[in-house]
């Protein structure tokens, strides 16, 4: 499961063993933590759902966004608007709303690996901005985590705005700033176990929205500030977006490399060397790459927003971290909210294409690419 905050306040020298063990899935000690931290939030929350975009029993819920073609948000539509069919088959939709007073859940994930050192004023003072924007008073909460070479629950969910901007100061906290070899018990290893670090990009996207998002119901969005490079995560990319899938949660991937901090200090730097990875670790994810070249962070992070129905952005001199809240902001404000039953011949086990689409031209729709039944 995550690490928690509490958890860190312990003596660094906590073997990496222990550390290990820690961000492994327990679902009970977490629905402790919840409870304990914000149960009159969730019983308020209940009152206040409405029509839920929810994962009832048959129904295939969707949250979709519609474009012109210069790009402005459409959101006049009615459900006659829209016809959407499941691996070819046509489907009758029986759910449609426009979703912008549902309540939201929001995650925002940081990526706090070397890599991204450089930055992070710039994306604590932006996010600092979005959540007194975004989030409305006793409607939407939010969580904040941070990943390295560990998946930190720095906040739980919650509507306070002092509590979420609170945590996010901690991401500049000297904490975050520790060198390699400042654990007396890691051996020059990060607490994980991955030599020179990590970035556990795949597990936060998959405890984030397996632990935090699959309980909650209406809109549901992760927002991913990172340079989308995975390393020594226990999960794959295919693993953390149908966890996403499954959970109904958008990702919203927000492209932000320190292209000048690679070549001073960060990854691919110095200690990166090809064998780093070879020795410990949780459960072997950590070879999915060879050290040798880089992946394509990017790709991976249009990846995950595509097949979750969210969006990618990208951090330019052109668009700023600011510009693109403001975007992100503006779509969850503008969604649709549909759903059907599938026949029972639709409803196999297995992952199911959908397509969503508008019969006026000149306009495109975006939402996930399908869906896993619980069943």
């Amino acid at each position: 499961m995550f690490i928690t905050r509490p958890a860190l306040q312990k003596p660094r020298g906590l073997s990496t063993h222990l550390l290990r063990r820690r961000i492994q899935f327990f679902p009970l000690l977490l629905a402790s933590l919840l409870a304990l931290g914000d149960a009159p939030l969730l019983s308020q929350q209940a009152a206040q759902q409405g029509p839920p975009i929810t994962s009832e029993v048959n129904m295939v819920n969707m949250l979709a966004s519609v474009r012109d073609k210069k790009g402005h948000l459409v959101n006049n539509l009615t459900k006659d608007d829209f016809a959407v069919d499941q691996d070819g088959h046509a489907q009758t939709i029986t759910y449609f709303a426009q979703e912008s007073n549902l309540p939201l859940t929001l995650g925002l994930l940081v990526d706090t690996s070397m890599s991204q050192r450089r930055v992070l004023d710039q994306e604590r003072s932006a996010s600092h901005t979005f959540i007194e924007q975004v989030l409305r008073d006793d409607k939407d909460k939010a969580f904040v985590i941070h990943f390295d070479y560990q998946v930190e629950l720095l906040q739980d969910l919650t509507s306070s705005r002092q509590k979420l901007e609170a945590s996010l100061d901690e991401l500049g906290a000297p904490q975050f700033s520790r060198t390699r070899s400042s654990d007396p018990d890691d051996g020059g290893r990060g607490s994980s176990g991955h030599r020179g670090g990590g970035t556990l990009l795949y597990d936060a996207v998959y405890l984030a929205s397996n632990e935090l998002m699959k309980k909650q119901q209406g809109r549901k969005a992760l927002i991913v500030l990172t340079d989308g490079v995975d390393r020594g995560s226990k999960e794959t990319l295919q693993q953390a977006i149908e966890t996403a899938q499954r959970a109904d949660t958008l990702v919203y991937s927000i492209l932000f490399a320190d292209k000048e901090g690679y070549g001073n200090g960060g990854y691919g730097g110095p200690h990166m060397g090809g064998g780093g990875m070879g020795g410990g670790g949780m459960g072997g994810g950590h070879h999915r790459y060879p050290q040798e070249s880089r992946p394509d962070g990017k790709k991976v992070l249009q990846q995950m927003s595509k097949e979750t129905g969210g969006q990618f952005f990208e951090v330019t001199k052109k668009q700023t971290v600011g510009d693109i809240y403001d975007a992100i902001n503006e779509e969850l404000r503008n969604q649709y909210g549909l759903g059907y039953v599938p026949a029972k011949s639709d409803a196999t086990p297995g992952y199911h294409k959908i397509h969503l689409t508008v019969k006026e031209k000149d306009l495109t729709v975006q939402t996930r690419d399908g869906y896993y039944p619980d069943r």
